[in-house]
C-alpha cells in the first residue's frame, strides 16, 4: 500500500522561520493600529484654524466665545471688563479697542459733557457730531479715556474719525489730531488709524513718516462701496479703488501694518479682495453687514439697518 502525504507551505517552513513571519505580521499590525490611533488623537488635539481679523463694534461680552475663533479683533472695550479681555488673551486673541477721537455719539455717557465742543453734524448719522479736536478739554478727556482702556489690558487702539480733518481742514484741527495721537502712542501700544487718509497723507508729506502717530492703518471700502440711501453695497468705482490702493500701499511702504474692512456679499468681489490682500500681505475683514455684530439696546440707531464706523 502506498501512502501519499500532502505538505502545506506552512508545514514546509521550519518552525523558527514561521515564528519570524508571525512576528513580522504582528509588528506591521501594531504599526498600522498605532498610527491610526495617533492620527485620531492628533486630530482631536488640533485646534481649529483661527480666522485672521474681525471688527465687532456692536458686540458685548456675550460674544466672547465667538471671538476665540479669531487671531485679532477690534471691539469697543468701553463695554468690556479687564476680565473679559483677559479671557481672550488666554485664548491667544489680540484685542484692539475702538477709540473715537474725531466725533462724539449721543449714546456715550459723556456726550452731554462735551457736546458743546461739536463742530457740526456727521453726514448720514444724525446722532453723531464732529468734534473740535483742538480743544484742550477734549484732548485731556481722550487721554484719560485711552488710559482707562489701557488699564483693561488691550493690545492697542483702533482710532476713528481722523477724517475730521477732511471735514474741517484747518491748522488747529491738524495739530489737535497730532497732539491726541502722539499722546496715545506714548502708551506703548499699537495704534491703528481707521481711514484718515487726508490727515495721514499730509502728516507724512510734512514729516517724512507717520511712524510717530500710528503703527497701522485700517481702510474701509477700498474694493466695496456703500449706498446709504438704498442700504446696499456695490463694487467700488475704479478711481476711488485706485486712490485707496495707492494710499494703503504707501502706508505699508512707511512701515505700517495694513488692514482692509470691506462690506459685501458678492463672491467674485470677495475673491478679488482676498487675492489683492494676499499679494500685498494685508489683513482684511469682509462683513456682510454694516452692523458689525450684535447691536445693544443702548446703541440703536433711528435708521438702524446700519452701524458703520
Amino acid at each position: 500500500t502506498t501512502e501519499i502525504y500532502t505538505l502545506s507551505l506552512h508545514d514546509a517552513l521550519p518552525i523558527s522561520r514561521r515564528k519570524i513571519t508571525v512576528l513580522i505580521l504582528l509588528f506591521v499590525l501594531l504599526l498600522i493600529t498605532g498610527g491610526f490611533l495617533f492620527f485620531i488623537k492628533d486630530n482631536k488635539s488640533k485646534k481649529p484654524e483661527k480666522k485672521d481679523y474681525g471688527v465687532f463694534l456692536n458686540a458685548d461680552a456675550s460674544s466672547l466665545e465667538k471671538f476665540k475663533e479669531y487671531d485679532t479683533i477690534v471691539i469697543d472695550a468701553q463695554y468690556f471688563t479687564r476680565k473679559d479681555i483677559g479671557i481672550l488673551h488666554e485664548n491667544d486673541v489680540t484685542v484692539y479697542t475702538y477709540l473715537n477721537i474725531g466725533s462724539i455719539e449721543n449714546f456715550r455717557e459723556y456726550y452731554t459733557d462735551y457736546e458743546k465742543l461739536a463742530l457740526g453734524d456727521y453726514e448720514h448719522w444724525e446722532e453723531e457730531k464732529w468734534m473740535d479736536v483742538s480743544s484742550p478739554d477734549w484732548q485731556k478727556f481722550i487721554g484719560r479715556l485711552a488710559r482707562e482702556l489701557y488699564e483693561k489690558g488691550v493690545d492697542g487702539f483702533f482710532i476713528d474719525n481722523c477724517d475730521v480733518y477732511y471735514y474741517a481742514a484747518t491748522a488747529s484741527i491738524f495739530d489737535g489730531l497730532t497732539v491726541i495721537l502722539q499722546d496715545v502712542m506714548s502708551l506703548g501700544k499699537e495704534v491703528i488709524i481707521n481711514g484718515g487718509d487726508v490727515y495721514v497723507t499730509e502728516y507724512r508729506e510734512r514729516y517724512g513718516t507717520a511712524k510717530d502717530i500710528m503703527t497701522g492703518v485700517n481702510q474701509e471700502t477700498v474694493w466695496s462701496g456703500i449706498d446709504f440711501d438704498k442700504g446696499t453695497f456695490y463694487e467700488q468705482n475704479k478711481d476711488d479703488r485706485e486712490y485707496f490702493c495707492e494710499y494703503v500701499e504707501s502706508c505699508k511702504a512707511d512701515g505700517a501694518e495694513v488692514y482692509l474692512l470691506e462690506y459685501t456679499t458678492d463672491s467674485k468681489l470677495i475673491q478679488k479682495i482676498e487675492e489683492y490682500c494676499k499679494k500685498h500681505d494685508f489683513r482684511f475683514y469682509i462683513s456682510d453687514s454694516l452692523e458689525l455684530e450684535v447691536i445693544r439696546d443702548d446703541r440703536k440707531r433711528k435708521n438702524d439697518k446700519w452701524r458703520v464706523i
